[in-house]
């Protein structure tokens, strides 16, 4: 009889999927990951995942370092260049896997004498390779260069913003530098962006892998598509301006993500991006002035918090972050999919459970 109950009463196996979804679901809802670090006065405003050594990679507004950071906080110097120019800043960032390099752009803030160079670090030793100072457009125009963000394409050749002039630069892989992108349509678009940020122009960048760049504009909001092999550049039509934009990153999907100060925009397109369009906005905290966005495996995006501006008006601080953002709309899809999921499960459990209960019956009817 006992053999009997255990096979035909429905409870244990109900209880048992309500807690397996209860489980499913309390995953899903766990908060995003957070990794919190110290470092006195680093002010980090760009970063960088490297994929071999499985550490975020962060540069310094104070110090002339790129320091490696571990998923569990633990910060290790990778780079320290003395032989830089005193108290330059390290901005964007960008890992050549193929080259086994970091790629750093590095600037004088203001009044400090004008320097704008991209350097090249081997990733293992933290060896210098080349720094390649990044010439101005004009004879003069120094005091309007600031070497912002970086990117790297399939052969090694790096692409560097210029958000003060609205160009920029490309340096080969051996470290040959030119302006590689001075087009019309940079300049074409009116500033939309309050005063403090208002001369902060091109900004972020990505390669996208198909032979173009995808640039974002910090004081338009606009997105440029420039080919990667003459610098022409096209206006990439979206839905909505990405005001205030400043770091750029690339799932495998196609999808960028495009960081500002208070927001993360999702952005798609089904024409080789000339137009493009926002199908999702994640609210960020602004405390931190969260400036980069990278992507890592299984897609998962992270925003930096390195408090830079407080850093720029003087002040100090030692704890920074790098935060895990997810998008509420794809997160619903996967909560659906996962409870279909189980809801399958629990239908072939229940139904195996019937053809038990049918084979316990016949057997018992044979035995009597």
């Amino acid at each position: 009889m006992s053999s009997k109950h255990s096979f035909t009463n429905p409870t244990p196996t109900i209880v048992f999927f309500l807690f397996f979804a209860l489980q499913i679901s309390t995953i899903l809802a766990a908060s995003s990951h957070v990794i919190n670090f110290r470092s006195p006065n680093l002010f980090p405003e760009g970063l960088a995942w490297d994929p071999t050594g499985q550490h975020f990679l962060v540069g310094s507004l104070r110090h002339r370092t790129i320091s490696a950071i571990s998923d569990a906080g633990v910060v290790e110097t990778l780079v320290s260049d003395p032989s830089l120019p005193e108290n330059v800043t390290i901005l964007g960032l960008a890992v050549d896997s193929r080259n086994n390099r970091v790629l750093a752009a590095v600037h004088a803030i203001s009044p400090l004498p004008p320097f704008n160079a991209l350097a090249a670090y081997d990733l293992r030793s933290g060896r210098r390779l080349f720094l390649s100072a990044l010439p101005s457009a004009e004879e003069g125009d120094e005091k309007r260069v600031v070497a912002n963000d970086v990117a790297v394409d399939f052969k090694g050749n790096a692409y560097v913003t210029n958000s003060g002039g609205n160009y920029i630069w490309k340096v080969s892989e051996k470290g040959e530098a030119g302006i590689f992108s001075n087009s019309a349509r940079f300049t074409e678009h009116p500033v939309i962006i309050e005063e403090r940020f208002s001369s902060c122009g091109l900004n972020g960048l990505v390669y996208n892998g198909k032979g173009y760049l995808l640039v974002v504009q910090t004081n338009t909001g606009k997105m440029f598509k420039v080919d990667a092999d003459d610098g022409v550049a096209r206006l990439v039509l979206l839905n909505e301006d990405l005001v205030g934009a400043d770091g750029v990153a690339l799932r495998n999907d196609g999808v960028v993500l495009v960081v500002s100060l208070k927001r993360v925009w999702l952005v798609k397109s089904n024409d080789g991006w000339s137009q493009g369009v926002v199908f999702d906005k994640i609210d960020i905290d602004d405390e931190g002035f969260p400036t980069t966005i990278v992507v890592r495996e299984r897609q998962r995006a992270y925003v930096l918090h390195g408090r830079l501006m407080e850093g720029i008006l003087g002040n100090s601080s030692e704890s920074f972050k790098i935060e895990e953002v997810r998008s509420p709309r794809e997160s619903e899809g996967e909560n659906v999919w996962m409870y279909v999921m189980v809801g399958i499960g629990l239908a072939y459990f229940l139904f195996w459970r019937f053809q038990m209960k049918q084979l316990v019956n016949n057997m018992n009817k044979k035995i009597n």
